[in-house]
This record gives structure tokens, C-alpha cells and sequence, in this order.
């Protein structure tokens, strides 16, 4: 009687193990930050602001975009998602037409992950929808990094586009990006930054003008690409950099940088950049939050 009730445990015990670990395995948490001026279609700031007559518009296509990647990684198996509104006010998506099985993340806090606010080490990838090429990118639209009074921003000596801040900070959880939409440049960017991910040009700048994919068009690739890239998860690592960790940012005005260099353990590198180097990313972070 004794043998059959200990045959009878470890056999229980044995199916809670094998359920466990395949509850496990199930598991897929994705990040989602969205920006704007990468959307199919955009090409005027107005198209991107509150003011413009087209606004409506584009913030429609910005959350269909957005419903794009949450269906792709559905049907990649994901079973958490968190959207991250990423562009001007942060309250640019519509909620009501955005796909229940994810969770929005609405203005700012004033807290330094910024665009990548939302993100810990329990997500398994993220994805950038939206995205566009950082400032001084030829061929590129509505090119520009965080705001209009950056020039440049270098880390650990390489150039840097919102989406190389943005998987910087993804990296520093453990989190890789797996794949970026947006304009034909910033997915050539990304590439060169963080190798071999997915990505989908929606558009390729021409001067100030731009060729366009359909909106429906970039919506279906951006879902076939972002269900593609969780498909090879184990082929991505996230983006790190080896500290200490050093951030120039060159502001397109020299009282910018002199403002900037009274933040703590910042320095003057230049008549209109500041330095700031510290082996803790967050420190960093903070240094750029205010040097702006």
C-alpha cells in the first residue's frame, strides 16, 4: 500500500514538473514602443502633430500599425504585451481601437527609460514600430533624436538613433529587439547596430519627399515580419555595450551645452557638446533625461 502511494506522488509530482515547464516554455512577453514619424504614409510634421489637419488620420494608421505587431506576435504565441505610446504627448493611439489582448502605456512619468518606459527583465523582445533615422540621416524622414535641440548622440563611441538609445536600455534588462518598422534608413540603422533583425520599410525618403508603401500593405508585412521574428527568438541578443558607458550629446545650441554641463559628472567635450561617462546605465539615462 505504502509502495503504490509513493508511485502515486512522484507520478503527481512528475505531471506538475511536465505542466510547469511547458507552462513555462508557453510563455511569451513582448514590448512594443511606438513612435510616429515612422508610420506609412507621414512625411510633414503636421502630419505628426495635434495642430495638423491630417492628425486624425495618422494616429489611426499609428494604431493600426500597432495592431499589426500585436497580431503577429499572437500569432507567434505571445502571451503578454505591453504598448508603449512613444511619440510627442504619448497619448497619441487610440485606445478604443487598439487590440484587447494588449496593454497601453499612456504619457510620460518624467522618469528617464522615456520611450522604453515599462520594460524589466521579464519580457521576452521587443519590437519598434514607427521608428525613423536619428538627426543629420540623409534620405530620411522627419529625421531627428529625441527632440529638435539634438544634433548627435554618441555611445561608447557610436552613433546613435532613438531606437539604439531605446536597445541600449532593452539590453541592459536582457531584453533583445527582434525587429524595428519604420523608414528605409532607420531600418538600415538598425541592422547596422544590432545585425541580422527583421525589419520593414514602409517607406524610403527622397530628399523632404518620400515613396510609400499602402498603409494595408505595411500593416500585413509588419505583422508576417514581427510573427517571423518571435518565430527565431533564440537567433536574437539583446544590445549591449561594455561600461563604462560614455554619452557626447551635441545640441544644435552652445547654451544648450553650457546648461547641460552643471548636471553632476557631466563635462564640456565641445563648444556645443556635453560628455557624461558612469559605469551604471540608469545614470546615464538620467543625465540624458535632463541634458535636453
Amino acid at each position: 500500500m505504502r509502495k503504490r502511494i509513493f508511485v502515486l506522488c512522484a507520478l503527481v509530482l512528475f505531471l506538475c514538473f511536465f505542466v510547469g515547464a511547458g507552462e513555462a516554455q508557453k510563455r511569451l512577453k513582448v514590448f512594443i514602443s511606438v513612435d510616429m514619424e515612422g508610420i506609412a504614409g507621414v512625411i510633414h510634421w503636421d502630419d505628426v502633430s495635434r495642430r495638423g489637419d491630417d492628425y486624425s488620420l495618422f494616429r489611426k494608421l499609428m494604431t493600426q500599425e500597432t495592431n499589426a505587431a500585436i497580431e503577429g506576435a499572437l500569432e507567434a504565441g505571445a502571451t503578454e504585451i505591453l504598448v508603449r505610446d512613444s511619440h510627442g504627448s504619448a497619448r497619441n493611439i487610440l485606445p478604443d481601437l487598439l487590440r484587447q489582448e494588449a496593454e497601453l502605456l499612456r504619457d510620460w512619468s518624467g522618469g528617464p527609460l522615456s520611450m522604453m518606459e515599462g520594460i524589466d527583465k521579464t519580457f521576452d523582445a521587443v519590437i519598434f514600430i514607427g521608428y525613423h533615422a536619428r538627426a543629420g540621416t540623409p534620405d530620411a524622414v522627419l529625421k531627428h533624436t529625441m527632440t529638435g535641440t539634438i544634433f548627435d548622440v554618441v555611445l561608447n563611441g557610436k552613433k546613435m538613433p532613438e531606437a539604439g538609445i531605446n536597445a541600449f536600455i532593452a539590453g541592459n534588462f536582457g531584453v533583445p529587439v527582434v525587429m524595428i518598422a519604420g523608414d528605409l534608413a532607420v531600418c538600415k540603422q538598425a541592422k547596422e547596430l544590432f545585425g541580422n533583425i527583421e525589419t520593414v520599410a514602409v517607406k524610403e525618403g527622397i530628399g523632404k519627399a518620400a515613396k510609400m508603401l499602402h498603409p494595408l500593405k505595411a500593416q500585413e508585412l509588419i505583422k508576417k515580419k514581427t510573427t517571423a521574428a518571435l518565430k527565431r527568438l533564440k537567433d536574437f541578443k539583446p544590445y549591449k555595450l561594455n561600461p563604462p558607458f560614455t554619452m557626447e550629446v551635441t545640441f544644435t545650441d552652445e547654451e544648450i551645452a553650457a546648461r547641460s554641463s552643471w548636471i553632476p559628472g557631466a563635462k564640456r567635450s565641445g563648444d556645443r557638446s556635453v560628455s557624461f561617462t558612469n559605469n551604471d546605465f540608469m545614470e546615464v539615462l538620467k543625465f540624458f533625461r535632463f541634458a535636453r
